[in-house]
């Protein structure tokens, strides 16, 4: 199954990084957090990734182009100019890097995507997130449910979607509410092809103009997860992730 990351928005509330490089490309122990969202999905089994480009998305692409050649040792023939690279034991991943816009929506960004998830149930989440939460048993309550869309829901403070709940049914989702039960949308999502169907062009918010739609249809459903979860926005919450990293805290190193 294809994990789809949203890795194209401008990260303005993180300037200070943001100005020089896309913000899934800032570091956390000297590693991008899209390289710590990717991990945590691959220890699940979930190896093959289609990564949403926009703003500076050519850093992306030349951090992958070279992750290969420049992971392990190198020996280097300066006589001939031949290069060997030793003990390059890199992860299973298969990258799909795909443009979608500088100025395309969340939404807008996967529906551009859709070629490449050939009709198929898909996961998604953003390029900023980590997590605890067990991706598989995600994926599991998604297929019990049988709607067309599962989101994990997180109880950090209220600053993005808010969710309200009818057993594990979402009745209602509001995008960055200032009242609500406490549940937010923390990423680490599962679609049905469906989902396109509600996506209309590149200016579609996927939290607003889909989310909130399919909630009240009935087709949005929630996986509570009360472990760990923490977006990287600003300044102070890289400096908490690097932290935590340092001192050997990192929940989210599920590798």
């Amino acid at each position: 199954m294809k994990v789809v990351i949203l890795a194209g928005g401008l990260g303005t509330r993180l300037s200070e990084e943001t100005t020089l490089k896309p913000k899934p490309m800032v570091e956390i122990g000297g590693r991008p957090v899209l390289w710590h969202v990717m991990k945590h999905y691959s220890v699940h089994g979930f190896n093959e990734f289609v990564v949403a480009l926009g703003y500076k998305g050519e850093m992306i692409k030349r951090y992958f182009l070279d992750y290969y050649p420049l992971f392990g040792d190198l020996s280097v023939d300066l006589s001939s100019g031949a290069v060997t690279a030793d003990n390059n034991e890199c992860e299973p991943w298969l990258v799909h890097l795909a443009d979608t816009g500088t100025d395309s929506m969340t939404g807008g960004r996967v529906r551009r995507l859709k070629d490449k998830l050939g009709g198929e149930r898909f996961m998604l989440t953003y390029g900023d997130g980590v997590t605890s939460v067990d991706v598989a048993k995600v994926l599991e309550f998604h297929e019990a449910h049988g709607k067309i869309a599962t989101v994990t829901a997180v109880r950090p403070p209220s600053r993005f979607g808010g969710i309200v709940f009818d057993g594990d049914m979402v009745t209602e989702f509001t995008e960055k509410p200032q009242i609500g039960e406490g549940w937010i949308n923390g990423g680490f999502m599962v679609f049905e092809p469906e989902v396109f169907d509600y996506i209309k062009d590149d200016a579609t918010v996927l939290e607003k103009d889909v989310l909130e739609v399919l909630a009240r249809e009935g087709q949005l459903a929630a996986y509570r997860h009360e472990g760990f979860w923490q977006c990287m926005d600003t300044i102070r919450d890289v400096q908490m992730l690097q932290g935590l990293w340092d001192a050997g805290a990192a929940e989210w190193k599920t590798w």
